[in-house]
């Protein structure tokens, strides 16, 4: 490809994202036909050069956006026709261009490479080392400027779908196989990025502006419900219904989920952020509330855990902090539900503090029922 085809490219990609019809030698081609020609760079992993030169040399952030989309389509159909080696330069050229363009370009674009690289590390798993370190690269992103640690906490988030989701084409067997080496080697570590990347915006570690700690914040609470809400054991229920069922983290998971600073974390960040953050946070409350009661080795510490999140409840039951947010009403909805779920009575009235929580919850009850205009979904 050369400069002359690029432009011809680039003036394709246009006419295919906004519609304009582009005249080229003296014939106008409309939308349908643009896209025609563009699906050509699908066709053969032989063009796969030149989407690189596309990536290389455009500044347009459509014809980037197609030679993406090409690239994550041509390598997941052609997949068996790369050597290993082939496929870990494909990764690596993707992480770099990432490193040194993604804060300049545009947010379809870097999705679209971020999910390039998600499942180069999903389809390359076992084929060497190197595709099961994407937690360790990433690292280096978080570790940069603010814009960097954005897209690495974009990337984590989109590295825990990619493996927790099907890929069609793959055996259910195949995926279950990537996704518990996964949960094993991976999804711990990814989950302690997110908590440290919260932790971090809290005692204001990191220094940002107000719409990129925002931006960190959702990240990182998206993340942390990501890998909360893991498939841990290939049973999840169908993806239609709400609500969770309970969460089957790992033993090893244990002393982060039983530590008391994890769920204060979340606690102060509902309380002290605004919707989608506050109810992303509650989200990640309401999925600490759900794991198994096997995961505590004694009852002390399960009643411990469970005092931990009736103090927390109870605070926010008499402030009514977040509550007037229709975001956060339904998902502290979702909490009491949870709770009522997964522990017995004779375990909550053992729980400090249980009757002021229990006529609070009994106040905020008779009060929804009376508003009930207010959220018709709770």
């Amino acid at each position: 490809m050369d400069a002359s085809q690029l432009a011809q490219v680039e003036a394709l990609c246009e006419t295919f994202y906004t519609g304009v019809p582009t005249n080229s030698n003296g014939e106008t081609i409309t939308r349908n036909e643009a896209q025609q020609r563009l699906l050509s760079l699908q066709s053969s992993a032989e063009y796969i050069p030149q989407c690189q030169y596309i990536l290389d040399n455009s500044n347009s952030q459509y014809a980037r956006l197609v030679a993406t989309n090409s690239l994550t389509e041509l390598i997941t159909t052609h997949w068996n026709s790369f050597t290993v080696p082939q496929r870990i330069d494909i990764r690596n050229y993707v992480l770099a261009y990432l490193a040194n363009k993604g804060p300049q370009l545009a947010d379809f674009v870097t999705t679209s490479l971020i999910k390039l690289v998600c499942r180069i590390t999903k389809l390359g798993w076992f084929d060497d080392p190197v595709h099961r370190e994407l937690a360790d690269d990433v690292t280096k992103f978080l570790q940069a400027t603010v814009d960097h640690c954005i897209l690495g906490l974009k990337i984590l988030n989109q590295l825990v779908d990619e493996l927790n989701i099907p890929t069609s084409g793959r055996t259910l067997t195949q995926h279950r196989k990537t996704s518990v080496s996964f949960r094993d080697v991976c999804l711990l570590k990814v989950f302690q990025l997110g908590l440290t990347t919260l932790k971090q915006l809290q005692t204001r570690a990191i220094t940002a502006e107000a719409q990129q700690e925002a931006a960190m914040g959702e990240h990182a609470l998206s993340l942390t419900v990501r890998c909360l809400s893991f498939d841990f054991i290939g049973t999840n229920p169908d993806e239609s219904t709400e609500d969770v069922g309970t969460i089957q983290a790992p033993t090893s998971w244990r002393p982060l989920l039983q530590d008391p600073a994890t769920t204060e974390l979340f606690f102060e960040f509902y309380a002290n952020t605004e919707p989608p953050r506050s109810s992303k946070a509650m989200e990640a409350i309401i999925l600490l509330a759900s794991v198994r009661r096997s995961l505590f080795p004694t009852d002390k510490d399960r009643a411990a855990f469970l005092g931990r999140l009736i103090g927390g409840i109870r605070e926010m039951l008499s402030k009514q902090t977040g509550l007037m947010h229709q975001d956060n009403y339904h998902q502290f909805c979702r909490l009491l539900g949870r709770l009522k779920a997964n522990y017995q009575l004779s375990e909550l009235v053992k729980a400090d503090g249980y009757m002021d929580w229990l006529e609070l919850a009994a106040s905020f009850t008779v009060q929804s029922i009376r508003n009930w205009q207010y959220s018709t979904n709770s």
